[in-house]
């Protein structure tokens, strides 16, 4: 009776969860190392009153600041695929879209934080970082964006 009992467990045992459906095949979603800035484009005024630029080292994006309309914006610089758990400097300025004065501008490092967008046994594994580009504040975290 034992051994009738201990040959399915040893089985179950050798083939993993497939047998029990418990395995979970990855997906197939692509991503990509980046920095991220996120704001809500109300606080900078009009329709695209503000350029919001983004820089992790030498590498920088830009965009306008959006429609004060829509509840978030977003900007990222594309970091290398082999940038692995490392501190960034990550530096974000705003500018008057008419005056080209600087609105706001602030700087920071950013540790990056290990992602898995299939599944932890699944490729690819990315490294990330998400900012609150604040009217005021500057860089912040982003806890506390709220739709309108």
């Amino acid at each position: 009776m034992r051994r009738a009992l201990l040959t399915p467990l040893l089985a179950v045992s050798l083939t993993g969860c497939s047998l029990l459906d418990q395995d979970t095949p990855c997906t197939e979603v692509d991503a990509d190392s980046q920095v991220t800035a996120v704001w809500q484009p109300a606080g900078f005024g009009r329709r695209d009153e503000a350029r919001i630029r983004l820089c992790v080292d030498d590498t920088c994006e830009e965009r306008a600041s959006g429609s004060p309309g829509d509840p978030f914006a977003s900007l990222s610089v594309r970091l290398p695929a082999d940038v692995g758990a490392s501190t960034v400097p990550v530096r974000l300025t705003v500018t008057s879209a008419k005056s080209g004065d600087t609105v706001v501008e602030d700087s920071t490092r950013a540790a990056l934080k290990e992602q898995h967008p299939n599944g932890a046994s699944c490729s690819p594994t990315v490294w990330t970082a998400t900012f609150r580009a604040h009217p005021d504040k500057g860089l912040t975290s982003p806890e506390g964006m709220k739709l309108r």
